[in-house]
């Protein structure tokens, strides 16, 4: 890790240490390099200071402390973000304040269908817990294995659910939050009706940490699924999975859990670099869905519904090759292909993401006028999209052609940016699905987002960090 450009008071960093604990404040460089290293390699940061909280009370004294001394604070979960917005600049003055200690469950309800976790709970150590009862917790990543719940909360995190359940928002009932100042909202309620005022909560949620520091929340579990399938299919266009999403929707209701669409590209990469992956289908479809099916009746009613829906599209001629997992095995290696894609993709040299969301119903219109865009800027780039089109959010990104200069096609990122995101926002959609904002999408969202809503958000942000330590140059 390079030194940072400049260093915080040693009587500072001993003011902080002593609210955690010295073993819980990391100053030597080999500690700190996991904190300020993130996955991407976009946004390398630099920090004299990594504080590990084991409660609530420690945060506030923390956040007390930064805003008397004007000190910033980058909270960090799991550091799985794809924007930057958990990682601290390169001044060395940021501090980051991780919340993985903090990771107790305190309280399962499943008469209630709630679970209250802390900030730092994995999210897969929530799905087990919440598996322990007889109960479904529907957030689900490829990061699910090093996410952590606040971080998914600060994020607004999405998955491969949202279409059934909704994203993490939607699945938030309460939250606990420290604010700038040290005091301490606690909103842990676990109710479905509340109509008492502002909703605080949401003000948190996928505010990436520039409002204060989600501690701890109350989530919605849910009855798990008494039958579940998962079905692959082959397409010959956008088209015809828009057409397939329609006839699963109109049969399946919400028993359709997930509908991902996966290109031709993407397979391609999966297939060379991850050759033991499933091959769900014998022959190469320019388009493929993945399928799911969940029934909260039996397991006879799943495998009824996925039969009946690729029976009709088979006879409408929408599809034109499918298969049901024949275990669940197969379905979970169904999933691994899926989520095999984003990994292998490095693998093919430089690539341009956007995570970006249109109407459902202007999927197809987007990806012809996307390869359109991609095409006047680089001609021979290879446009890899896959996601999740049942909510009607894609994983467009472009790698760059065989051949070519990682950093010459590099160089072109925020041209590429543009010209997608301008189909974007002609089509009346978001630049930002499910990752957030953070630094990568920042100055893209003040250039063009509403002026009267940036000078809201920088109104909500004075009020309650009138301080501005928290996550600097994030958002807004």
């Amino acid at each position: 890790m390079d030194a940072p450009l400049a260093t915080l008071d040693p009587s500072l960093i001993a003011k902080f240490a002593a609210i955690v604990g010295e073993g819980h404040a990391l100053t030597g460089a080999a500690d700190i390099a996991p904190y300020v290293t993130e996955r991407r390699g976009l946004w390398p940061g630099c920090t004299g200071l990594v504080l590990r909280p084991g409660s609530t009370a420690e945060v506030s004294r923390i956040l007390r402390l930064a805003s008397e001394t004007r000190t910033p604070v980058v909270p960090q979960g799991g550091n799985t973000g794809l924007v930057g917005g958990q990682m601290p600049d390169r001044t060395g003055r940021e501090i980051v304040l991780s919340l993985s200690r903090m990771d107790r469950i305190r309280e399962i309800d499943p008469l209630s269908n709630t679970i209250t976790a802390e900030a730092g709970v994995v999210l897969e150590k929530l799905h087990e817990a919440a598996d322990g009862v007889g109960r479904h917790f529907p957030l689900t990543l490829a990061s699910q294995g090093s996410c952590q719940i606040g971080g998914n909360l600060s994020s607004n995190a999405g998955g491969t659910g949202v279409l059934a359940y909704g994203n993490a928002r939607e699945l938030c009932l309460g939250v606990e939050v420290v604010l700038p100042t040290g005091e301490v909202l606690d909103d842990l309620r676990k109710l479905k009706k509340d109509n008492t005022g502002y909703d605080l909560k949401n003000l948190f949620v996928g505010a990436e940490g520039t409002l204060g520091v989600i501690t701890a929340a109350v989530m919605k579990l849910f009855p798990k699924p008494k039958g579940k399938e998962m079905a692959w299919a082959g397409m010959a266009s956008p088209q015809h999975a828009l057409r397939l999403f329609e006839l699963a929707s109109d049969r399946a209701g919400a028993s359709l859990t997930a509908f991902e669409l996966i290109g031709a590209t993407p397979l391609s990469f999966a297939r060379k670099h991850a050759p033991h992956a499933a091959q769900p289908l014998q022959g190469d479809w320019p388009w493929n869905v993945l399928m799911e099916i969940s029934s909260g009746r039996s397991a006879e009613d799943a495998r009824s519904l996925v039969e009946d829906i690729l029976a009709a599209a088979l006879e409408a001629e929408i599809i034109g090759d499918a298969t049901i997992a024949a275990s669940i095995a197969q379905g979970v290696s169904f999933w691994k292909l899926r989520e095999t894609i984003s990994e292998v993709q490095k693998l093919e040299g430089g690539s341009i993401k956007h995570d970006i969301s249109v109407p459902t119903s202007s999927i197809p219109d987007f990806i012809a006028r996307g390869d359109a865009a991609v095409a006047s800027v680089c001609p021979n780039a290879r446009v890899v999209c896959f996601g999740h089109m049942g909510d009607g959010n894609l994983h467009y990104n472009v790698s760059q052609p065989v051949g070519a200069d990682t950093g010459e096609y590099m160089a072109l990122y925020r041209k590429m940016n543009k010209a997608v995101h301008d189909v974007v926002r002609s089509l009346n959609g978001s630049i930002s699905a499910e990752h957030g904002i953070g630094q990568l999408k920042r100055d893209e969202l003040l250039a063009t987002a509403p002026a009267v809503g940036i000078d809201l958000m920088r109104r909500i942000k004075a009020a309650f960090d009138p301080a501005c330590i928290m996550n600097p140059g994030k958002v807004i």
